[in-house]
């Protein structure tokens, strides 16, 4: 166990029927690996709106018949991709593909899954809540320490992955001396 594990808080959960590779220990994700979470799962559909529509424009914009099919063929991709990412295999997994990516995992307090209705609405219910105060619902991850209000409305926790390796802590560098 690297010291930073040794020194990161522990959120232990209230019942036993949590999986049993956690061990007893579940580490809070850090507010910086969760935004970078959702910053990549963002990036994947944005990416997939914009091939549409540069495609579409490529076949003539909505002026022609083919653009305007493949612009809103791109749209209904997108928010496939969206609900297949951010609800179904996020309840399913405890993961989305930015979360993934980052080591991190989207569980209920006592440990389980959080299952695609409470993934469904922590994404398109939770997050466009958390929006709207100018993002105060993200930033109370950083008072609390564990939980935004997303996180709240849903019932949910996330976590660092069992076995994802943890941040290096920081090194001063030594000065040596002449001598």
């Amino acid at each position: 166990m690297t010291p930073r594990e040794k020194t990161a808080r522990p959120l232990r959960a209230k019942s036993v029927t949590r999986p049993e590779s956690h061990a007893g220990v579940r580490y809070r994700a850090p507010f910086a690996l969760r935004c970078g979470a959702l910053l990549i799962d963002y990036i994947l559909l944005a990416l997939i709106l914009t091939f549409s529509i540069m495609m579409a424009r490529l076949m003539g914009g909505g002026a022609r018949m083919a653009g305007g099919t493949a612009e809103k063929f791109g749209i209904l991709l997108t928010v496939v991709v969206a609900i297949m990412d951010l609800g179904v295999f996020a309840g399913l997994t405890g993961k989305t593909v930015g979360k993934w990516t980052t080591g991190l995992r989207i569980e209920r307090p006592d440990g389980r899954l959080p299952g695609i209705p409470r993934a469904l609405l922590r994404h398109f219910v939770g997050y466009p809540i958390s929006f709207l105060p100018f993002g105060l619902g993200f930033l109370i991850v950083t008072v609390s320490g564990r939980r935004a209000l997303h996180d709240l409305i849903a019932g949910t926790i996330v976590v660092r992955e069992p076995g994802s390796p943890a941040p290096a802590p920081a090194r001063k560098p030594r000065i040596q001396g002449a001598g």
